[in-house]
């Protein structure tokens, strides 16, 4: 058990180093192999796909399945998520592409971002910060059923000369694959392990979970730079064109969020899981909607994003000491003197 822990937390401590590490590794080996990775694009998307269930499947252990009901009775913090996810990022989105994007196509494409429903990394991101699961769970699972009709309208509304077809198929083979498969084999899996172990003989595996799903997401990192090193180090400047409104639009999202669920009332478990639902987008979705009805460039927003994503979201999960200080500081400050009884 020591181990394991000791692991775990050597993992979540050096993060930050083992992304970047995963980052210049995907560059070092995947530009020099431009022509292997281009023709194991289907491969690696697999292999992103599998990191991505591995992620998520462990986390899926540890969730406690009769408290997804209490979660999804959590209207605010619901109505909180979908507010950003289905108005903010739309909007927000729209005003950066406006100021800081001047190619139409390249500015449609970061708008479909801004539209495309929350990443399942959003659950793995708020079990490593030991954040509301059930809630994570219940906002991405919410958030993929909206999105068949949130997509197609803001679509419609950015680039009413277009005819866009939204991939359903995919949109469901998602859910299924990074969502649903994963939960039910979690659950399975806490079943087994509790009957064969007991409650105190799994208390003590507990520890592994949580450091298979960094394993996880130090691979997709890898495969992320891997798969994408010869648009990053040809089109660099489009990939630092992007790099201004991505940046914005994260910082300020996981920023507003953490100030008004705290104004809110609600607590550091419940902050986790909405900040990462809100900010988090399903790149995958944006690049089969982009491909599908417009030209390659539109793709190149979608394409690139989870490099800024996935370094500010591990940085702010860095972060998630500072960030549950602050929310516990709320609580524990001390009554003013006017309010105290003499």
């Amino acid at each position: 058990m020591s181990r394991l822990r000791a692991f775990q937390e050597h993992l979540n401590h050096w993060m930050l180093l083992y992304v970047a590490l995963a980052m210049a590794a995907g560059l070092a080996i995947g530009y020099p192999a431009a022509s292997v990775a281009a023709s194991a694009a289907a491969t690696i998307g697999g292999l992103t796909t599998v990191a991505v269930f591995f992620i998520v499947y462990p986390m899926m252990v540890n969730v406690r399945f009769e408290a997804l009901a209490r979660a999804g009775r959590n209207l605010r913090a619901v109505g909180v998520a979908l507010l950003f996810n289905f108005l903010w990022a739309p909007l927000f989105g729209w005003l950066l592409a406006a100021l800081f994007i001047n190619e139409p196509l390249l500015a449609l494409g970061f708008m479909l971002v801004m539209v495309v429903p929350c990443s399942s990394m959003a659950i793995g991101y708020t079990g490593l910060a030991k954040g509301d699961l059930e809630l994570a769970t219940v906002v991405v699972a919410l958030s993929f059923v909206l999105a068949v009709v949130a997509v197609p309208v803001w679509m419609l509304i950015y680039a009413s000369s277009y005819s866009v077809p939204v991939p359903i198929n995919d949109l469901i083979t998602s859910i299924l694959t990074v969502l649903i498969a994963p939960m039910i084999l979690g659950y399975l899996t806490r079943l087994a392990l509790v009957r064969r172990l007991g409650q105190a003989g799994f208390a003590r595996l507990q520890p592994l979970f949580p450091a298979l799903s960094l394993l996880a997401l130090y691979a997709i990192v890898f495969l992320i730079f891997f798969g994408k090193a010869t648009l990053i180090v040809s089109r660099w400047d489009t990939v630092l064109l992007l790099i201004v409104p991505n940046t914005i639009f994260i910082g300020v999202t996981l920023l507003l969020v953490t100030w008004l669920v705290r104004r809110l009332g609600m607590g550091y478990p419940e902050n986790m899981a909405l900040a990462f639902a809100s900010t988090g987008k399903n790149n995958g979705t944006a690049i089969a909607i982009a491909t599908t009805a417009f030209s390659p460039l539109v793709a190149v927003p979608a394409a690139t994003m989870p490099i800024f994503q996935i370094v500010l979201l591990v940085f702010y999960l860095r972060s998630a000491d500072r960030v549950r200080a602050w929310f516990e500081g709320r609580r524990q400050a001390p009554e003013p003197a006017s309010a105290q009884i003499p």
